[in-house]
C-alpha cells in the first residue's frame, strides 16, 4: 500500500502550499490527454487520492495519525473511497482549471464550472447532536430532511409528460459552441458552453406543469444514518448522494452529517480517554476500601488503597471510549480529591486534634493531573 506522501513526492512535514505544487506537477505530467503510457490513468486517479486527502486539515490529520484506516469508512468522520476518471478529472479541474491547467492550454473558460457540475445538486448539512453514551456504542439516526427530489411528475426530465426536450438549435445538440480567431502565430479555435442551452445540448419546449422545467421539486424525504462509535465534535460522515436532486436528472449532492456531541458534567474528555473526580473523606483516602465511580458503560467500581493522596490518578483500562476507526477502547482515568470539612462539632474537632499529633510533615507539591496522565500512557 503506498504512503500518500510518497506518492506526491513530499516530507510529511510539507505545507499546503509544497503539497499542491507537488500534485500539480505529477498531474500535469500523467494526465490523460498528455500522457498516453498504459499506467498513466491509474497513476493520475492515486496521486489524486492522496491530494484529495492531503490538502484537507482533517483528514490529514486522521491520516498521519491512523494511516488510511483513519480516513476509511467511518474512520474520523471521513469517508475515503478510491475515486474514478472521471472524479479525478474534475479534482483538477477544479483547483487548476484556471490557473494554468489544461482548460487554458486548450482554449477554456478559464474555471468554469463543467455542465456535470452545474447540474449537481446542492450538499446539504445537518447538525447531529449525541450524548457520549451514544459516542461509547455508536447510534443509528432517522434524519428528516426538506430538500429538493426529482419531480415524478416528469420524470426528472422538465418536460410535459408525453414531450421530451429537443436539441439546441444554436449548437446543435452538442453542448458547446466553437469560436476561431486569427493571431500572429496562426488561427486558433475557443471551445465554451452554449448560452442557449447552457451546455446541456438539449432545450425544453414544453416545461412540465408540476416543476416549471425544472426536473425536480420541494420535498421531503429520510435518511437513515448509522453513527460509529468513537466520533468527537466536529467530526462529519459523508453520505453520498443523499443531498437534494440536481435540475433535470442532475446528479444528486450528498449529505453531510455534523457530529456536536454534549457536555457531560462527570467527564472530561481527551481523545478516547475519559477522566472522573472521586471525592473521598479523610478516613476513606487513609483506610482505603472499593468504591463506584460512573463510565460511559454503567457503573463500575474502583479499588483505592489506602494512603491515597489528593491528586493521585488511579486507572480502569479499557473504560473510556472506543477508538474511532480502530480496535480496542481508551481508558478512565480517575481523580481522587480527599475532601475537607467546611464545619466541624466540638467532638470532630477533638478528634482532629488528637489525630494532629499524629501525623507526619505533608508532602511538597505533585505534579499536575494531565501530566500524571501523560505519564501513565507512556
Amino acid at each position: 500500500m503506498s504512503d500518500f506522501y510518497s506518492l506526491l513526492g513530499v516530507e510529511r512535514g510539507a505545507t499546503e502550499a509544497d503539497i499542491k505544487k507537488a500534485y500539480r506537477k505529477l498531474a500535469m505530467e500523467l494526465h490523460p490527454d498528455r500522457n498516453s503510457s498504459h499506467d498513466a490513468e491509474s497513476r493520475f486517479k492515486e496521486v489524486t487520492e492522496a491530494y484529495e486527502v492531503l490538502r484537507d486539515p482533517q483528514k490529514r490529520a486522521a491520516y498521519d495519525r491512523y494511516g488510511k484506516a483513519g480516513v476509511g469508512r467511518g474512520g474520523a468522520g471521513f469517508e475515503y473511497h478510491h475515486v474514478d476518471l472521471t472524479e479525478a478529472l474534475n479534482i483538477f479541474m477544479r483547483d487548476f482549471g484556471g490557473l494554468g491547467g489544461f482548460e487554458s492550454l486548450f482554449g477554456g473558460g478559464g474555471g468554469g464550472r463543467t455542465v456535470a457540475e452545474a447540474r449537481r445538486g446542492q450538499d446539504i448539512r445537518v447538525t447531529v447532536r449525541m450524548t457520549l453514551a451514544e459516542v461509547a456504542t455508536g447510534v443509528k439516526r432517522t434524519i428528516k430532511l426538506k430538500t429538493l427530489d426529482a419531480c415524478e411528475h416528469c420524470g426528472g426530465t422538465g418536460a410535459k409528460k408525453g414531450t421530451s426536450a429537443a436539441a439546441c438549435g444554436t449548437c446543435g445538440g452538442n453542448g458547446e459552441v466553437r469560436r476561431a480567431a486569427r493571431s500572429v502565430f496562426g488561427q486558433f479555435v475557443q471551445v465554451a458552453p452554449c448560452p442557449t442551452c447552457g451546455g446541456e445540448g438539449t432545450v425544453i419546449r414544453t416545461p412540465c406543469e408540476v416543476c416549471r422545467g425544472e426536473g425536480r421539486v420541494r420535498a421531503e424525504r429520510t435518511v437513515q444514518a448509522e453513527i460509529p462509535a468513537g466520533v468527537s465534535t466536529n467530526n462529519y460522515l459523508t453520505m453520498r448522494g443523499q443531498g437534494a436532486a440536481g435540475p433535470r436528472n442532475g446528479g444528486k449532492g450528498d449529505l453531510l452529517l455534523l457530529i456536536e456531541v454534549e457536555e457531560d458534567d462527570r467527564f472530561e474528555r481527551q481523545g478516547e480517554h475519559l477522566a472522573t473526580d472521586l471525592p473521598l473523606s479523610f478516613s476513606q483516602a487513609a483506610l482505603g476500601g472499593t468504591y463506584p465511580v460512573p463510565t460511559p458503560w454503567g457503573e463500575e467500581e474502583v479499588v483505592v488503597p489506602s494512603g491515597t493522596q489528593t491528586a493521585t490518578v488511579l486507572r480502569l483500562k479499557g473504560k473510556g471510549l472506543p477508538r474511532l476507526g480502530q480496535a480496542g477502547r481508551g481508558d478512565l482515568h480517575i481523580r481522587i480529591n480527599v475532601w475537607t470539612p467546611e464545619r466541624l462539632n466540638p467532638e470532630q474537632e477533638r478528634l482532629f486534634r488528637e489525630l494532629a499529633e499524629h501525623e507526619g510533615e505533608p508532602p511538597g507539591q505533585g505534579k499536575g493531573f494531565w501530566s500524571r496522565i501523560r505519564e501513565a500512557l507512556g
